[in-house]
């Protein structure tokens, strides 16, 4: 089936009483008195005081009590549809995406992709301020949200690119862009591996290039670049949802697709830079699509899979933000052969699409500017 269909955000009632009878009966986990805990242990990156032994009640007990007291999904539900939504089947599954066409006839078409725990509202804020350059393709990763769960195994990146350039192709763009942060800055390079002949370039936010135990491989590095790979190695050795989504995602699943607590605790925690009601609304909707396990799944397809080891070819341009991973730039050149653009901003952070941005739509205007 190739057919592409209207389709709009309709949670049933039950689902809210229910949501909201679970958030009313919450048991909240003990915890050690947080004078006891912050400050006192050194986990070897750096944490907010107070949650060096993971997501604090702190955190979790306000944003509870504001999800049940204040937060109107019925609001936000109708705000998100002012968006025009669409879903269309690719490979067996489910593809749900909002597609704004630009009023200029001369737009470029430009795909953003997002990754975990966010979803394709990360970006509904760029909508206006790239609105008169682009044609905007936001797709829901498949099995995220509105595009699952996925029904069966092997949603690596590589499917998923596959996924992505057949529905441009469906929409009717032979030439195009792709913007992509987290796990889209995964994905997105993998669209320009797949499609070099349609894909202008890419754009992200990470390149996520690491060291591979070669020899000499961290000569020439700066102090700097040494830094930053040291955090990006105590980062993955201490990011229990890297660890536990790559070994066993359906293990934890269970306890998010009950509680919706725990859904909070475990995906908030990534977003906790966010403004509450963002944090929620990406909370609830992958509460809503039952979409824990799914999501999770991606973790685990990507560390199990085959991937290329050829450097991409495409254009490629770089946007780093604020406290954010930085490879450094060697090893980013031995993964991507044509970086022509590298930026790097003080600014902003994981999240650039909700924190910076104004900034970070200058930079891809900027980006596809030089590609002509």
């Amino acid at each position: 089936m190739s057919e592409i269909r209207s389709f709009r955000i309709e949670v049933p009632q039950a689902e809210l009483d229910d949501l909201n009878y679970r958030l009313a009966h919450a048991r909240f986990a003990d915890e050690l008195p947080a004078e006891r805990v912050a400050g006192q242990v050194d986990v070897g990156i750096p944490v907010p005081a107070g949650w060096e032994y993971g997501v604090p009640g702190a955190f979790v007990r306000p944003l509870v009590r504001r999800w049940l007291a204040e937060f109107d999904w019925r609001a936000v539900e109708a705000k998100l549809n002012e968006y025009p939504h669409f879903v269309t089947e690719i490979d067996g599954q489910t593809i749900h995406f909002v597609h704004v066409r630009s009023a200029n006839p001369e737009a470029t078409p430009l795909m953003l992709t997002h990754g975990w725990p966010s979803s394709f509202v990360e970006y509904l804020g760029l909508v206006e301020r790239l609105g008169d350059e682009f044609h905007l393709v936001i797709p829901s990763y498949p099995g995220f949200t509105f595009s699952g769960p996925t029904t069966d195994r092997g949603w690596t990146p590589e499917r998923m690119a596959a996924a992505y350039v057949e529905l441009m192709r469906r929409l009717g763009y032979e030439r195009y862009g792709v913007h992509g942060n987290d796990g889209g800055a995964i994905v997105s390079p993998e669209m320009g591996r797949l499609a070099p002949g349609n894909v202008i370039g890419v754009h992200v936010n990470q390149i996520f290039s690491f060291p591979k135990g070669e020899p000499g491989e961290l000569d020439g590095l700066s102090e700097q670049e040494l830094m930053g790979v040291q955090f990006g190695q105590k980062f993955l050795e201490h990011s229990i949802h890297d660890f536990a989504q790559r070994a066993q995602p359906q293990t934890l699943a269970h306890g998010l697709s009950d509680s919706p607590v725990g859904q909070l605790a475990w995906s908030g925690q990534l977003l906790a830079s966010l403004d509450p009601d963002d944090i929620l609304t990406n909370v609830a909707l992958y509460w809503f699509t039952n979409t824990s396990a799914s999501s999770a799944r991606f973790y685990f397809e990507t560390a199990h899979g085959e991937h290329a080891t050829e450097p991409t070819t495409v254009p490629l341009g770089l946007s780093s933000f604020g406290y954010d991973f930085r490879a450094p730039r060697k090893f980013a050149e031995r993964d991507h052969a044509n970086i022509v653009q590298w930026n790097e901003y003080t600014e902003g952070g994981h999240w650039a699409a909700y924190e910076v941005p104004d900034l970070l739509a200058a930079d891809i205007r900027g980006f596809f500017a030089k590609l002509g």
